[in-house]
């Protein structure tokens, strides 16, 4: 549906029309405009929307049993609403159009698909190009015409000389009170008066500046034939309250240039290329659902959805990206917001669960992200663990696949009867297993081996062998040394590890233990010591096991070595570091070097 925060313009002009595309020959040509949250009567006078509820636009007995609405909606801020979508009624055939956003046009509740030829609905011709939808009803003699490109709705009645048709609305009187219920269809809460704070980034002296271009040529060719200035006024009403993003800047001077070219339509040439402004409907051929509305990206050169602000309002409060886990017997699920996933740079598509085959799915029309998993037929990498209350759980997590982090927890009761904590795991000794806890490396100029030993004490002077018996949240201690390398200054730094249930390091199935060098911050077991610091360093964790047919656990861990002569050798995990180094990751070649430089080395354990 059409979601943009704009100023609603009725700008209602009685006058005979000159021969233009619209409006030909010797006839009486009534014309309104709506653009933003701004309403410009027949008079002259200007008033504003002031809630989200939907109005009674234009209606006339000269075209009977066909009333236009428009509907209003909040966008960026609270407490400004913008015309989001034109309604169109056909009261005697029970029919209703919707002309929204991104030009999408729904027949009673169904998206339609129109081109540049017109088709005829319920008696009403339909058409869509690039500058947005037409609508055209006639009746004898009159003919209504309703254009919306997203943000203006512009209306206007053609009918013979001399023969003014009667307009009821806002369009005809745009100072009659808002709330009178013969102008309003109520939807509930609508009318809930809602603040924001200031914007204190806008410039009013340089938004003023903008909007005075319709003071200049080529627009003063058009004075005699539209009246500029309600346009003026909404705009710069607008623009010193809300932010000149999503094609605001360009709205009220293409409102008003269509407005003239209504009368005249080769008097303002030039204004596009002078006031830097494109043809095309803002926003044309994009979707977003009812609790969206499309605007510009943060970078300014393409569009996305956002969420609106009153939506959006609860979650951002509670730094929620969507609502609660649900845990329902043995199946798991949670629902994300698609625009709250896009305002913290994660691309729904680019959510997983611990088993990345497990992928988030959008609602194409809801655009809320699901996620979720059973633990009898798909636990998409479901853990076995004990939370520190000493309960049995099961735990998955909602991962950002491009980063390897957790973002939501999945950690619900284990409902399970068959799952103990009494279980037992061993260190795996099998062909192509055991042998991979040593590693001989070479590597640029240093040739080394590796090792990987597990203990059962923070001293590591317990060593686990394949005989020694491990519980479910037993803690243990891995210690991974060099050999062979002497410089002092040459550290062993632990880029990851990371936990699969089969023994490729290219399993789907993957619970990170340390990623880019850090610990898991939500696995609060997990600790690292000592890595970039010296040949050798240690981390501790909990151990767990997956839900499935194979429980076996396989740990790969990445590691490299580092000069500290030559560079920063210990990770700094702070989340600003994290930040620079997601973005190292992206860009930087010396860091790839660093990937292709590891070496990996392999423990497992199992029942």
């Amino acid at each position: 549906m059409l979601h943009l925060r704009l100023y609603l313009t009725a700008a209602l002009l009685v006058s005979t029309c000159g021969s233009t595309e619209l409006c030909q020959g010797d006839s009486k040509c009534t014309m309104c405009t709506v653009t933003g949250r701004s309403v410009i009567d027949i008079q002259g006078m200007l008033d504003f929307a002031k809630d989200r509820c939907t109005y009674a636009l234009m209606s006339t007995t000269s075209i009977p049993n066909f009333h236009v609405q428009a509907t209003f909606q909040e966008r960026r801020r609270k407490d400004i609403y913008f015309l989001d979508r034109v309604n169109l009624s056909l009261t005697d055939q029970k029919v209703h159009i919707t002309l929204e956003q991104g030009g999408v046009v729904q027949l009673d509740g169904v998206q339609m698909q129109l081109t540049a030829k017109a088709r005829l609905v319920h008696g009403v011709e339909l058409s869509k190009d690039q500058t947005g939808v037409t609508a055209k009803k006639s009746h004898l003699n009159y003919a209504m015409t309703v254009f919306f490109d997203g943000y203006t709705a512009q209306i206007h009645i053609k009918g013979p000389s001399g023969q003014t048709p009667s307009v009821k609305g806002l369009c005809g009187n745009s100072l009659m009170p808002f709330s009178d219920s013969w102008l309003s269809v109520k939807e509930p809460g609508c009318e809930t008066p809602h603040e924001d704070t200031t914007d204190s980034t806008i410039d009013c002296k340089k938004m003023t500046e903008r909007c005075n271009l319709l003071m200049q040529a080529p627009f003063t060719a058009c004075q005699s034939y539209v009246n500029r200035n309600p346009y003026f006024n909404a705009c710069t009403d607008t623009l010193c309250k809300y932010p000149a993003t999503d094609g605001l800047d360009c709205q009220f001077l293409e409102a008003y240039a269509r407005a003239c070219s209504l009368h005249r339509n080769d008097i303002l040439g030039g204004w596009r290329s002078k006031a830097k402004c494109s043809p095309k409907a803002f926003c044309q051929d994009r979707f977003c659902s009812t609790d969206e509305f499309c605007g510009e990206n943060s970078h300014g050169n393409a569009t996305r959805c956002h969420c609106r602000a009153i939506f959006a309002d609860p979650y951002r409060t509670k730094h929620a990206m969507g609502d609660a886990v649900v845990c329902d017997k043995t199946s798991r699920s949670v629902s994300l917001v698609a625009c709250l996933l896009e305002d913290n740079g994660i691309s729904p598509s680019d959510l997983q669960l611990y088993d990345k085959t497990c992928r988030g799915e959008m609602d194409k029309v809801t655009h809320m992200v699901k996620l979720g998993f059973d633990t009898k037929t798909k636990p998409c990498g479901t853990m076995i663990k004990m939370n520190n209350k000493g309960e049995v759980v099961n735990k998955n997590a909602v991962m950002v696949g491009s980063t390897g982090e957790e973002m939501i927890d999945f950690t619900c009761p284990f409902l399970l009867p068959d799952i103990s904590i009494n279980f037992s795991v061993k260190i795996k000794v099998k062909s192509g297993v055991s042998k991979t806890t040593v590693a001989y490396v070479t590597s640029g100029v240093w040739t080394y081996t590796l090792t990987m030993k597990a203990f059962t004490d923070a001293g590591l002077t317990q060593a686990v062998t394949p005989a020694t018996p491990l519980r479910l949240n037993q803690k243990i201690w891995v210690e991974l040394k060099t050999h062979g390398v002497d410089q002092p200054t040459v550290t062993l730094v632990t880029n990851s590890c990371y936990a699969t249930n089969e023994p490729s390091p290219n399993a789907p199935l993957t619970y990170y233990l340390i990623s880019k060098g850090c610990a898991n911050r939500a696995d609060g077991s997990v600790k690292l010591e000592g890595s970039g610091q010296r040949s050798t360093n240690v981390f501790s964790f909990a151990l767990f096991q997956f839900i499935g047919k194979n429980k076996d656990v396989y740990l790969h861990c990445k590691l490299r070595l580092c000069d500290k002569q030559i560079e920063t050798c210990a990770p700094d995990c702070s989340k600003a570091a994290r930040r620079r180094r997601s973005h190292a990751r992206r860009n930087s070649t010396a860091y790839k070097y660093k990937e292709q430089n590891q070496t990996s080395i392999v423990m497992a354990w199992g029942t």
